[in-house]
């Protein structure tokens, strides 16, 4: 198993935007989809969700996290085809402003579909595990890795959320996607890892989680963590230590 030997990440805000910062880079979340948990079908039409990314960048978002498939609990797959139209002008419209965009997806084509849109951070909810080509991807891109723990689909997640210890399986089982992804030939100084919260978890789960973190941090660089966390799903999240350069709001 891969052990990286302390914070060698060096991704921040400045990295991800490319301007020089000194505090936590915020990351909004859009969803262009029928069904997420929190505003699902709002910004399903792209002049909505346009619209909404511009929004977010002018109340200070750093990257807006752009998503066409719901994960929250128990939601189904939608074809990558539709996930794509959902998503590519969105982030093409967005980036042409210069607004930083990441896509949210698990799907390889439709990460590189982002990328030549102009995306400019992969955010996988499977950790590279649900498509096998992720990585290569990624790799050839060069743009930085959001890895998050995961087990299964949406649909199937809840029945996953059984561990030995959780915050020792969680570490083990991010490093092995740490691995997996440098030995695809991805830089590990590009790889942003998140314990995913609410996926594959119980509430006791993220609450034991939430207390180890410094068990889980200074794996290989910065962690995504929520800020105000409830003991459920969360809906959205930001760092909550400015040690943690880099934000992820997890879309649902």
């Amino acid at each position: 198993m891969h052990e990286p030997g302390g914070n060698r990440l060096g991704i921040d805000a400045a990295a991800a935007t490319g301007t020089v910062a000194a505090r936590v880079a915020v990351l909004g979340v859009l969803n262009v989809t029928a069904d997420s948990f929190s505003d699902g079908g709002r910004y399903l039409d792209p002049a909505a969700a346009i619209a909404r990314g511009r929004e977010l960048a002018a109340n200070g978002a750093d990257i807006v996290d752009v998503g066409g498939e719901s994960t929250r609990p128990g939601a189904h797959r939608v074809p990558p085809e539709v996930e794509a139209a959902r998503v590519v002008p969105v982030i093409e419209e967005l980036s042409r402003g210069g607004i930083v965009c990441s896509v949210d997806t698990t799907r390889a084509s439709v990460a590189a579909d982002a990328i030549r849109a102009g995306a400019s951070i992969v955010n996988d909810v499977s950790g590279g595990l649900a498509d096998p080509d992720m990585a290569a991807v990624v790799a050839e891109s060069g743009m930085p890795w959001i890895l998050m723990h995961w087990r299964g689909h949406s649909a199937d997640m809840d029945a996953l959320a059984t561990y030995d210890d959780v915050v020792a399986d969680v570490r083990r089982e991010l490093l092995d996607r740490v691995t997996a992804a440098v030995h695809a030939g991805v830089d590990e100084s590009l790889i942003v890892l998140d314990p995913g919260l609410g996926f594959a978890k119980t509430a006791e789960h993220n609450w034991s989680l939430l207390r180890a973190l410094p068990a889980m941090t200074g794996l290989v660089g910065p962690l995504s963590m929520p800020s105000g966390w409830p003991p459920q799903p969360p809906v959205s999240r930001r760092c909550g230590r400015s040690r943690y350069r880099v934000c992820v709001a997890r879309r649902w």
